[in-house]
């Protein structure tokens, strides 16, 4: 089992800046890939980010790449998200995924934070 726990959400003008971070625990966490996902009101959740065990792959969803850039620190078990030029349309809850291999797609995770809330006003 792995848990996560999101941290580092909240309430920024467009334009603006945060970094979310995901800190990880149980067995092996390190050897996982991670992800970030995001779900707007009354849709499915969607990819954002993903990186692989290492560190040394990513890949981007086209609406943040350029903006947002994933990235990791195995020594303390965490992935973070640091989020540049922020937009509305950036509003939404931001979850933590870990998974065996890095992908966009949702079903390829097998552990979820219980995520944390981006708000970014006009």
């Amino acid at each position: 089992q792995v848990q996560l726990v999101e941290s580092g959400g909240g309430l920024v003008q467009a334009g603006g800046s945060l970094r979310l971070s995901c800190v990880a625990s149980g067995r092996t966490s390190n050897s996982y890939a991670m992800g970030w996902f995001r779900q707007p009101p009354g849709k499915e959740r969607e990819f954002v980010a993903t990186i692989n065990w290492s560190g040394r792959i990513t890949y981007y969803a086209d609406s943040v790449k350029g903006r947002f850039t994933i990235s990791r620190d195995n020594a303390k078990n965490t992935v973070y998200l640091q989020m540049n030029s922020l937009k509305p349309e950036d509003t939404d809850i931001y979850y933590c995924t870990a998974g065996s291999t890095y992908s966009t797609r949702r079903n390829n995770y097998d552990y979820w934070g219980q995520g944390t809330q981006v708000t970014v006003s006009s």
